[in-house]
């Protein structure tokens, strides 16, 4: 009798609620059309004490009409690179309710050219997952203090 009353019951289980409020109307939201300006959005949200020091990985939140919904980070890691869990940047994707997402991430030794783990693990494995949510990666960028470079316009994304 007592094993019973220590019994689980495994129809029990937690409920899960999504929702999303935005404090910053509509109008206010920066539009991104450009790499150009997709930098500058990320480049002001940047903490300027790390993009010289550690590589972060961060996403920006767009809605159908390329207004930032805002910036999420998903990862920090050390002066060589950073581990990016894909899942991280679509969990905020979705919860935001994001129509596309662009990706960004800093080279703290100045170089802008792409490594292959940057165009194959956080690029491509994105643009795919992307793709079967129906959430695009419409560009990354690779961030320095003097500059960028995009995949959109730089290589095939």
């Amino acid at each position: 009798m007592d094993a019973l009353e220590g019994k689980i019951d495994l129809f029990e289980v937690a409920e899960i609620k999504l929702s999303y409020s935005a404090r910053i109307k509509t109008s206010l939201r920066p539009k991104v059309a450009s790499s150009r300006q997709v930098y500058d959005v990320f480049f002001q949200a940047w903490e300027d004490d790390r993009i010289e020091f550690v590589e972060d990985f961060k996403g920006m939140l767009l809605s159908r009409a390329n207004r930032v919904l805002g910036i999420v980070s998903i990862s920090s890691g050390g002066a060589a690179g950073t581990v990016v869990d894909v899942k991280l940047v679509f969990a905020a994707a979705i919860k935001a309710n994001a129509s596309s997402v662009t990706l960004a991430h800093n080279h703290p030794s100045g170089n802008l050219m792409p490594s292959e783990q940057d165009k194959r693990l956080k690029t491509k494995r994105a643009k795919e997952a992307g793709k079967i949510l129906d959430i695009p990666v419409l560009d990354h960028l690779i961030m320095t203090v003097e500059g960028y470079c995009s995949f959109a316009d730089d290589w095939e994304l």
